[in-house]
């Protein structure tokens, strides 16, 4: 059998073994070294917007700082859109706080500024004002920036920009994960670039970021022994993985246009195939990543559904993988109310991520191809 195409698999540009050697010879292997700084600075600058950089172990552990920034607590109540992948959630749940999910809007597939409103309403109506809200760019693809912000602010709610799939994506020309008054991205090893495994808050102060820096070190007071008088965490990045991190920024920017050369690869694949729609950018003020390019299928004009696409697939060798099951329909948070209609429900039932690495090669694509023309009946 050919080799097998993954969904989104690392990509190395050549320079991370550099900065990890640099981390052996000068024996900073564990959380402090200059490859965390480095990596950081290099973050920052990427961003723009003056914003301040928190590396840490994980996307989730950066989204569970933001919430203790933020002073969510037990028996709080926080916003979160309901399609995207659990880890928005979790650390909500951590902190014994209650999760309430918001559905998706269809051009975007993001959370839904009028369901998100409808919710902050009846929240307050029922004495239970939410404490932050957690917006997701899905796939790579801004949420409705504008519209989540001026909410946001309407009702003095807290907005966290989950930018876990979205480095490298913008809306207006400001990047994701600088919309939120804190901001989460991801390393994880399957995204736009990785540390093999990490995250990073996003603050707009100096003194947010070092906050979470000392939460993110077990909260060592500043004594000369180990005392500790509030509850701390081990999320802090290692200064060998954040130089993975450091060789990985020098290629972000042609990872970001491999991904979207591959959106375009399946854009001519589908053009002429009635029943296929892909996630797109809606107008000019977005400019998404593309991390992963997802499609949704109409089984009544195609004669086939998502997953005889997808078992396709995987029978000559090649991941897919359906959209992310709304978190409102996960059997963990079946107790959590939803706000919105059917359009997250809708989204999974039709909807397939397509493989979508930025070292996919041609004659890969090909193969693809092949196999989508096949069972499309092209």
């Amino acid at each position: 059998m050919e080799e097998k195409i993954w969904l989104s698999s690392p990509h190395m540009g050549g320079s991370e073994k550099k900065y990890i050697e640099q981390a052996f010879d000068g024996n900073w292997i564990t959380s402090l070294g200059p490859n965390i700084c480095g990596f950081e600075e290099d973050i920052q600058d990427f961003l723009g917007e003056g914003v301040h950089v928190a590396a840490v172990s994980s996307g989730t552990s950066a989204l569970h700082l933001a919430l203790i920034l933020l002073g969510v607590q037990a028996g709080d109540e926080v916003l979160c859109q309901s399609l995207t992948f659990v880890a928005s959630a979790n650390p909500i749940i951590y902190l014994g706080a209650k999760p309430i999910f918001i559905d998706s809007e269809e051009e975007t597939w993001n959370i839904c500024p009028i369901a998100l409103e409808e919710a902050i309403l009846d929240r307050i109506k029922h004495g239970k004002k939410p404490k932050a809200i957690i917006a997701v760019s899905l796939y790579g693809m801004p949420y409705k920036v504008n519209e989540i912000q001026a909410i946001a602010s309407k009702y003095d709610i807290p907005l966290i920009d989950d930018s876990a799939e979205a480095l490298g994506s913008s809306y207006k020309g400001r990047k994701c994960g600088t919309f939120g008054d804190l901001s989460i991205v991801s390393f994880n090893g399957n995204k736009i670039i990785t540390t093999s495994g990490g995250g990073a808050l996003i603050v707009k102060d100096k003194a947010k970021r070092d906050r979470a820096v000392f939460l993110s070190t077990q909260s060592k007071d500043d004594a000369p022994h180990y005392q500790h008088s509030q509850l701390g965490y081990n999320y802090r990045l290692s200064n060998v993985s954040a130089g993975i991190g450091r060789g990985q920024m020098e290629v972000l920017e042609d990872r970001i246009m491999q991904r979207r050369e591959n959106h375009n690869f399946y854009v001519e694949v589908f053009k002429d195939i009635p029943g296929v729609s892909l996630l797109t950018e809606p107008n000019e003020d977005y400019f998404s990543n593309y991390w992963l390019t997802a499609i949704l299928v109409d089984p009544k004009i195609t004669n086939c559904n998502r997953e005889t696409i997808r078992l396709a697939l995987l029978n000559e060798g090649v991941e897919s993988r359906p959209l992310w099951k709304p978190l409102h329909l996960q059997p963990i948070f079946e107790n959590c109310k939803f706000y919105g209609k059917s359009i997250a429900e809708n989204l999974f039932e039709h909807g397939l991520c397509l493989p979508s690495g930025s070292n996919m090669t041609m004659m890969q694509k090909n193969r693809i191809k092949a196999i989508l023309q096949n069972v499309l009946g092209v």
